[in-house]
């Protein structure tokens, strides 16, 4: 009995929705080998036994067809072999940092080459910049000063960044958006 509900188990729509086993609704099903052998069209009851027999799994490869075709394979095993390739496709993917430095409208000429100094660092080992100046009570009146101030620290990190977009309002705040330089 127990092995009758392990093969049940087994038939149940995964989260992947992979319909395999007893959960497959077709009576007749094209079956191709785990080798890439064909057994060509047969019941669906013949068709799982052939798997019990070599100890895999049916699973449904495309239900749309005309018979519908399935697979006798180790679907735990293919199921693995699939997520070990999106692991390796997601290491191999570039991961941006992005940093923020931020100013103010009255911010004085010596802070402003404080930040800029981090920010140049920052483009230089590859980061990209936000820069961010917050607008605070009345500044919201005068926007412009927020973007002056931005106006003002782009020339000092031109060498070292391209300028991704102009500076540009977000509500409180006015933002400037720079990337490093292509080696």
């Amino acid at each position: 009995m127990s092995r009758q509900n392990d093969r049940n188990n087994r038939g149940r729509k995964k989260k992947d929705d992979v319909i395999m086993n007893d959960a497959i609704q077709a009576t007749e099903l094209r079956v191709l080998g785990s080798d890439g052998e064909q057994f060509g069209i047969i019941s669906k009851a013949e068709a799982i036994q052939k798997a019990e027999d070599l100890g895999l799994d049916l699973v449904l490869m495309s239900p749309d067809a005309k018979p519908p075709v399935a697979k006798v394979m180790d679907y735990g095993k293919h199921k693995y072999e699939l997520e070990k390739k999106k692991k390796e496709a997601r290491k191999n993917q570039k991961k941006i940092e992005v940093k923020e430095v931020k100013f103010s409208c009255k911010i004085a000429e010596n802070d402003i080459n404080y930040k800029v100094k981090h920010a140049r660092e920052f483009l230089e080992k590859g980061k990209h910049v936000k820069l961010r100046v917050f607008l605070r009570g009345r500044e919201m009146a005068n926007p412009e000063w927020g973007v002056d101030v931005l106006n003002r620290v782009w020339p000092m990190l031109e060498d070292v960044g391209n300028l991704e977009s102009p500076a540009s309002q977000e509500g409180r705040y006015i933002n400037m958006y720079v990337t490093p330089l292509k080696k």
